[in-house]
């Protein structure tokens, strides 16, 4: 966004004067919650109306012309001025100057009020979208438990369960291997969360001699809430196991960190 020029295009002082759609006044207050500049310029512009208010004062004449005589370096005996005191007040100018007074202190609280009113709606629509993103959320999580479902049910998918090896004896693990699509399905529910700089990395094993693949990382581990990985697998794999690598995975498995292990029946 070019900041400055979306600040002389004039929108903000509409923002200000309560003159934008709905959708509009979202953008602005977005904007302005992102872009302290932007923030700072309606704020100049909100103190601008409050000087108008506070500016508008009675005018008079005689000091007017006292200050002017100030400015000459004259006194009132190097001049021929006439000094007239007035005979009645002017009651109709005073009365002009306050009413406008008191116009723009009631278009000022109105301002205010209309401002307050904009961003509780800016808040309600924000809050919408949030709920209405954590809906989408939760459809997308019951879409996959769903497809999971399908496949984890499927006969044709063998379970290897997955048992905890000496590094942490609580651990647990399973895979679902559907060897014609190729694809092995993770269930790592049972593994504790990585420290920082460390993730989980998959692999498929031949064990006369013994040759590990790497079917992946698992980097998306903390972040996933179903923790059930779907991993490419086009080996004739004997076993699997899961090892806790530094982050981005490593070309063989850290033995002294293995997990989980086990071994695909005949």
């Amino acid at each position: 966004m070019d900041i400055e020029q979306y600040i002389s295009s004039g929108i903000l002082e509409l923002y200000v004067y309560g003159a934008l759609s709905e959708k509009e006044n979202a953008e602005v207050y977005k904007a302005l919650k992102e872009h302290p500049e932007i923030e700072q310029e309606v704020k100049e512009i909100e103190k601008s109306l409050m000087q108008l208010s506070v500016s508008a004062a009675p005018y008079n004449p005689e000091s007017v012309f006292n200050r002017i005589k100030e400015k000459l370096n004259l006194t009132d005996k190097e001049t021929d001025v006439i000094h007239i005191t007035p005979k009645r007040t002017n009651w109709t100018t005073y009365i002009g100057w306050a009413a406008s007074i008191a116009l723009l202190i009631g278009l000022f609280i109105q301002f205010n009020k209309n401002k307050t009113l904009r961003q509780q709606v800016v808040q309600s629509q924000i809050e919408q979208q949030l709920l209405k993103g954590k809906i989408n959320v939760a459809e997308e999580d019951l879409s996959k438990v769903k497809s999971l479902l399908s496949v984890l049910r499927n006969k044709d998918v063998l379970q290897i369960p997955l048992q905890a090896q000496q590094v942490d004896p609580t651990a647990y693990a399973a895979v679902y291997w559907d060897k014609e699509k190729q694809t092995t399905y993770i269930d790592v529910a049972g593994l504790p969360t990585p420290p920082p700089g460390k993730v989980y990395q998959v692999w498929s094993l031949k064990l006369d001699p013994l040759t590990p693949t790497s079917l992946g990382i698992l980097d998306k581990f903390a972040e996933d809430g179903i923790k059930i990985f779907s991993l490419t697998n086009t080996n004739d794999s004997e076993a699997f196991g899961i090892t806790l690598e530094p982050e981005g995975g490593s070309e063989s498995p850290t033995m002294e960190q293995l997990y989980t292990l086990g071994t695909v029946e005949s």
